[in-house]
């Protein structure tokens, strides 16, 4: 089958939407699809373009059996509301002219990645023209955190894109997302419930693994050096405003007494100067930029407590894909989400949970986790279980690969799928479907990197 996926980020950028794109892409492939996308170059989360990569031309590039095809892209040094429109728009544009040099090549299912949905109407109209199924998968609802986070202001503004992105929405075949609730988002906005999907973001269980010994960062760090043994708090991910990780350092000021506890921060994004500045003189915090992707599962284990930060504005416009390394890396987990949320859902049953920008919760739960070795060591291997059944990599993707045959009316109705169509299904790895991608992908890991 012909896949076009259009998307912004793509690989090799090592957190957010490229890695989950490139990931998707690669395991179609190994299916044995032919899968082409159209990208910009590599630019997040350092908002820089990466060195080796034009922000001016086009370039083509096959990597790992996919035909990629980059367009220019405008990438501010500094990006607010006003900007990060402008930095969307400008692929949107650059994209026009190579999404329909593919119509020659008659693909047969027109992915489009949101963000950003401003690339979404020239995938939807390639799809129209050329005849394909048209699908817009979401990983963040944009229009809605642009104008709760206050990224973007005005009450005739919010409704004049609401009801852009909810014609937009209703026109594509089939509209996907990360969770559920997102999934009824999606409803809510006016998608017809028979033209969903869910499909969560996944993690390489064969790659993230609980470690016993997991000393490398601690010496790096030098925390095996300090006076006391160290219960380490970890965040590692993109540094943007989504996360409200000011609530982190207030955290780490509190417990700036506790000569037990560590503060470690790992990543790069527009809020790091801000949370190193609000860290200034704190013995108990250290920083380190973006690791490389051989060493996510070390990073990840260094974590005695992962700490999931998150705006309460945030509510269900997102699934932090972090949660998914933290989670397979079966160490306890202090999320900050509202009741009835999905991130609450899927953290209460196997971490603990919190509200969001509440400090004093947040540090009763890190002091009472770090007084309790064998509480962390339950909820670590609950989130392990929950991982292994729910996010693995060969059934999210087999899954996908399986739908995308059916939507197609290929040869499908052999194999049951464990994904679903109409709004609430998740993958679990007790499905079949997949074939020769769960194969290829149980017989080579994908390369794990951080994620947003």
């Amino acid at each position: 089958m012909k896949i076009l996926l259009v998307g912004l980020n793509y690989a090799p950028e090592l957190t957010g939407v490229g890695k989950y794109s490139a990931e998707m892409a690669e395991a179609l492939v190994a299916d044995g699809h032919e899968v082409r996308v159209v990208c910009g170059p590599p630019y997040y989360p350092q908002w820089r373009i990466a060195a080796g990569f034009s922000a001016w031309r086009y370039r083509r590039e096959a990597r790992n059996g996919v035909q990629l095809q980059r367009v220019p892209l405008w990438v501010p040094a500094r990006p607010t509301g006003l900007s990060r429109l402008l930095h969307l728009a400008s692929f949107a544009l650059a994209s026009l002219p190579a999404l329909a040099a593919q119509l020659a090549w008659r693909p047969e299912v027109v992915m489009s990645i949101a963000p950003s949905l401003m690339s979404a109407p020239g995938a939807w109209l390639v799809a129209r023209l050329a005849g394909a199924h048209s699908w817009l998968h979401i990983q963040d609802y944009e229009v809605d955190a642009a104008f709760d986070l206050g990224l973007v202001r005005g009450t005739h503004a919010r409704r004049m894109a609401l009801a852009i992105e909810r014609r937009l929405l209703t026109r594509f075949d089939v509209v996907s997302s990360l969770s559920a609730k997102m999934v009824e988002r999606a409803i809510a906005k006016g998608v017809d419930p028979l033209k969903t999907y869910c499909l969560p973001n996944w993690v390489d269980t064969r790659a993230i693994v609980p470690l016993a010994h997991a000393r490398y960062y601690r010496k790096l760090l030098g925390l095996d050096k300090r006076a006391l043994p160290q219960t380490v708090v970890l965040y590692a991910g993109n540094m943007g405003s989504k996360q409200g990780l000011e609530i982190l350092a207030a955290a780490a000021a509190e417990l700036a007494g506790r000569p037990d506890i560590s503060f470690v921060f790992c990543g790069n994004g527009p809020a790091r100067a801000m949370l190193e500045a609000r860290c200034a003189g704190l013995a108990n915090c250290s920083f380190m930029a973006l690791q490389p992707a051989r060493q996510l599962n070390q990073l990840l284990n260094l974590a005695d407590i992962h700490v999931l930060p998150q705006r309460g504005g945030a509510a269900d416009l997102v699934m932090p894909s972090k949660l998914n390394g933290m989670l397979a890396s079966g160490r306890a987990i202090v999320a900050m989400a509202c009741t009835g949320t999905e991130l609450y859902e899927v953290v209460a049953p196997r971490g603990v949970v919190v509200p969001p920008e509440n400090v004093d919760a947040l540090v009763e739960a890190i002091e009472a986790l770090a007084a309790d070795p064998l509480r962390r060591a339950v909820l670590g291997a609950a989130g392990r279980e929950y991982a292994e059944r729910s996010l693995s990599s060969a059934s999210v993707l087999g899954d996908l690969s399986r739908k995308l045959r059916e939507l197609c009316g290929e040869d499908s109705a052999a194999v049951p799928s464990s994904g679903s169509t109409g709004a609430t299904g998740t993958s679990d790895t007790s499905g079949t479907a997949g074939g020769l991608a769960r194969e290829k992908l149980a017989g080579a890991p994908l390369e794990p990197t951080q994620v947003d």
